[in-house]
């Protein structure tokens, strides 16, 4: 299972290419998707039901959004790709935490924003892609 960030970033790198070899990644989160992780956490593996596990990652052509494995943490399949000019209007509700930040993503094709929960681990990458996608400095 993949648990250093070098490896995760890699492992989504090599999944762009095999779909779109001409495309790099500039940033990439991992995110999960859902209630609060905490309360979630509380609930056991009940509460491990209402979350999913993403990858999130501005390339040179497009914002992709990965389904993550969550028993060996690698990219699935890519569940959307998202123009940059419209990625910039998808996101909202940024809030900066400890240790689980979150911010609200209007995925196509959902009624509702989606939670978006990110562990500090992922805090500089995050910042680094909501101000690309906002045009904003996150702070």
């Amino acid at each position: 299972m993949a648990m250093k960030k070098s490896t995760i970033q890699q492992q989504v790198a090599e999944a762009i290419a095999q779909a779109n070899p001409q495309d790099r990644p500039i940033v990439m989160i991992q995110a999960v998707a859902g209630p609060s992780v905490w309360l979630m956490s509380m609930l056991g593996v009940i509460g491990q039901c209402f979350l999913s596990y993403y990858f999130i990652t501005v390339t040179q052509q497009a914002v992709l959004l990965h389904r993550a494995s969550r028993w060996n943490n690698r990219p699935q399949e890519i569940v959307t790709a998202i123009p940059p000019a419209e990625a910039m209007r998808m996101i909202s509700d940024v809030r900066r935490n400890t240790l689980w930040s979150s911010f609200r993503c209007q995925l196509p094709g959902q009624p509702k924003p989606t939670r978006m929960n990110v562990h500090r681990l992922w805090r500089n990458e995050m910042d680094q892609l909501l101000g690309m996608l906002t045009g904003q400095p996150v702070a």
